[in-house]
């Protein structure tokens, strides 16, 4: 959790410190304050608020925008992050770390090339429908941009940035510190241009400064037919905007797909349960199955005499198509065999004529499962008469 105080006072140096002010005080403190040399409770915590302090402070263009708006000012912002001594949120490092920070670029040094922007990942809920045969869709993303005024330069229109004075376009500066085992020369990154070489004299209005800007985009995406839930969708480009001229990020789409009422999904197969009454059971019938597309209409399927519950009847090319061939699975239709809840007083004569028939012929297999099926259609058909 982070502290809520100062970052001037979390250091104890004056508003108008300079660098070497700040870099100095962060020294003394980490020394003091590093949890493999002060193992008080706090000493983690208050390590973590220190560097915190620090990491704005050091920037000076972080420390600009801390000046002007508080912690409102450099909250909400992406940086370009670089080593860093600890960056922001991460676990606390060995003191071999700190030893390392104070001989070397003190959390200034930046990465100076094209580096690629961030991706982003959101949530997109399809139909059962629409997965199985593919739709065209629109997602609504909040990225950042170069900034539409400055075209990512970060100078006001009319200007440009200017060679840096402290590295002389460099983008690097000599140091000389004085440590535990004598005196140490670096080459360290410049840390008021963070190594660009160049300095933005007066920022942009539109993204004060910054190059980027964050902007709602609605992006128009294919699902391809056949995807299941939890696949995703990659769109290359359309993430996040590089750094120093990099290209962006990808959006990551998760696909959520909804349930259908009738159908289920088994890999490439569609399932669906097929309810038959008793006597289309036992005499075998023609029932009419919906099929999924809109255009497909209903497929016949031949249910067979003495068919049992549970057996599936499989139509072949009816199923979900692959992503990757667009080859079909199959259809799978489960039978059913409703029983009725309720006779009427002929149906129950019926049913009580058909136990006297099944009590006396129990197999349906071979010659006496054909008699007792022709006793079946002989006792049904008693229903007509």
């Amino acid at each position: 959790m982070q502290s809520e105080a100062d970052y001037y006072d979390v250091l104890g140096v004056e508003r108008s410190a300079t660098e070497e002010d700040i870099r100095r005080a962060f020294r003394k403190l980490a020394m003091e304050w590093h949890p493999d040399r002060n193992k008080e409770k706090n000493a983690e915590e208050r390590f973590k608020t220190i560097n915190e302090a620090y990491q704005v402070l050091i920037d000076p263009e972080k420390r600009q925008h801390y000046d002007r708006f508080g912690r409102a000012g450099v909250g909400g912002l992406e940086w370009p992050t670089g080593r860093g001594f600890e960056g922001a949120g991460s676990p606390v490092g060995g003191f071999g770390d700190i030893f390392d920070a104070f001989f070397g670029g003190f959390g200034v040094e930046r990465e100076t090339g094209p580096r690629r922007g961030a991706d982003l990942h959101v949530t997109l809920k399809v139909s059962f429908q629409e997965a199985i045969f593919g739709v065209e869709k629109d997602v609504e993303v909040l990225r950042t941009e170069l900034c539409s005024l400055c075209g990512g330069s970060r100078a006001a229109e009319g200007t440009k940035p200017v060679t840096c004075s402290n590295c002389r376009g460099n983008g690097q500066v000599r140091r000389s510190q004085t440590g535990f085992f004598g005196q140490f020369v670096q080459i360290v990154t410049c840390s008021v241009c963070r190594g660009e070489g160049r300095v933005v004299e007066t920022p942009c209005r539109q993204c004060n400064g910054l190059g980027r800007e964050r902007r709602t985009r609605h992006l128009h995406v294919r699902i391809p037919a056949g995807v299941d839930d939890g696949m995703q969708v990659r769109l290359s480009g359309e993430g996040e905007a590089g750094w120093n001229k990099g290209p962006a990020g990808s959006v990551y789409i998760t696909l959520n797909v909804s349930g259908h009422s009738m159908y289920r999904r088994s890999g490439q197969d569609l399932v669906i349960d097929v309810p038959v009454n008793v006597a289309q059971a036992a005499l075998g019938d023609i029932v009419a199955v919906p099929l999924l597309g809109e255009d497909d209409g209903t497929e016949q399927l031949k249910v067979p005499a003495g068919v049992q519950p549970g057996t599936v009847l499989r139509v072949k090319g009816k199923g979900v198509p692959s992503v990757s061939n667009g080859r079909r699975g199959d259809l799978l239709a489960v039978v059913q065999v409703v029983t009725p809840r309720r006779l009427d007083p002929d149906a129950r004569k019926l049913f009580q004529d058909l136990a006297k028939v099944l009590s006396r012929s129990p197999s349906g297999n071979g010659a006496r499962g054909r008699s007792w099926t022709r006793k079946v259609k002989d006792a049904l058909a008693g229903e007509e008469d």
